[in-house]
């Protein structure tokens, strides 16, 4: 299930200015066992795009990788636009924010109908450049109401979908996912059709899932979706085993949330609410790069450059969703993709690590 919004909010408000002040590694070149390759071309190939003279640009800073089966080539690094909306940013400072990430090579805006404003803040941000990025966005939680209430009907659905657009200042969206609701809501279906209505009506080209565990293993396993959106980092690994191979063979685009696990190793102590989980399974991971001295390290092999870079590297993930309110960040996360994937033997450490601690109930956190 969903949790309360409420201790979202209150992470993002606390934790922010921490967050943003981090610098995030993210890869150059190819994953550790993914075969196919690497497109590195700007954001471009949308069918409804007809003026290629800026989303056709090139930007080697940063990887862009092709999107599951869709028409889309997405930065691997994209913006997450949560933390805007939770925590009321300054237009003007959303505006810096977006358009330095725009000019930085980065092409994907992921956002949602609760996140507050954030919807109106990118439209009125960036709209104007909608040729340059594709925009993503979540439904079935009270629009504005900060996701207190969630309605799957296929009319509040609709609804949503025709909201975001107005407030995203588009005509149409790129990609609208089912904002977590659960398995049994799957399973009937309604919410499901809504979003294929949406499509087929022109409303989104493509339709997704944002969730995790079972729910998530339904909705890749029953064909209707184009994508997953899911939580994968050192803290949170299921998805690897359960969603990640069989989204890859499905040939789906796989959004990665929570790349840096919250960034839980700049607490000494129990963060309590949205923080809790990843900071108590780190106690007992344990992981030499996140404990100590090591924790205030930066760069590409500190442990939120080590993060990501663990997150981007795994078979099937396209894109990793972080947010800032820093706008210079973006640059200087191009720079450090030059560091490229972990080494394998790095790699394989977290992943043993994992699999020697994780307990029955560390399943992905929503």
């Amino acid at each position: 299930m969903i949790p309360s919004e409420l201790p979202r909010r209150e992470f993002l408000r606390v934790s922010a200015a921490a967050t943003a002040a981090l610098s995030f590694g993210a890869l150059a070149s190819a994953r550790s066992g993914r075969e196919e390759a690497r497109s590195f071309a700007s954001a471009a190939g949308a069918s409804r795009r007809t003026d290629a003279s800026s989303a056709d640009r090139t930007d080697s800073a940063i990887e862009h990788r092709k999107f599951g089966k869709t028409d889309m080539n997405v930065a691997v690094l994209g913006f997450g636009g949560a933390e805007i909306g939770y925590g009321k940013t300054d237009p003007s400072t959303v505006a810096k924010l977006l358009n330095s990430a725009l000019d930085a090579g980065l092409n994907v805006v992921d956002t949602a109908a609760c996140y507050l404003d954030s919807e109106v803040l990118i439209g009125g941000a960036i709209g104007s450049r909608r040729k340059e990025y594709y925009v993503f966005t979540k439904c079935g939680h009270a629009v504005g109401g900060g996701g207190g209430g969630a309605d799957w009907s296929k009319a509040a659905i609709l609804a949503s979908v025709e909201s975001s657009l107005k407030r995203l200042k588009t005509d149409v969206i790129d990609l609208v996912q089912l904002h977590s609701c659960s398995l049994d809501e799957l399973k009937k279906g309604e919410c499901i059709e809504a979003l294929e209505k949406a499509k087929k009506d022109g409303k989104t080209r493509y339709i997704g899932y944002s969730g995790d565990s079972q729910a998530a293993k339904y909705a890749v396993e029953c064909g209707r979706f184009d994508s997953l959106q899911t939580s994968v980092n050192i803290c949170d690994q299921e998805c690897i085993e359960l969603t990640l191979p069989i989204a890859k063979r499905a040939n789906m685009g796989v959004i990665a949330k929570r790349p840096i696990a919250n960034a839980v190793w700049l607490h000494e102590s129990d963060p309590g609410g949205y923080n809790r989980p990843y900071w108590k399974r780190l106690q007992a991971l344990k992981y030499d790069f996140a404990s100590g001295d090591a924790r205030t390290k930066e760069g590409p092999d500190g442990p939120a450059g080590i993060a990501m870079r663990f997150t981007a590297m795994q078979p099937a993930v396209d894109v990793l969703i972080v947010g800032t309110t820093k706008p210079e960040r973006w640059r200087q996360n191009g720079e450090l993709m030059k560091a490229g994937p972990l080494s394998k033997d790095l790699e394989q450490s977290i992943r043993s690590r994992w699999k020697e601690t994780a307990k029955s109930d560390w399943t992905g956190e929503t």
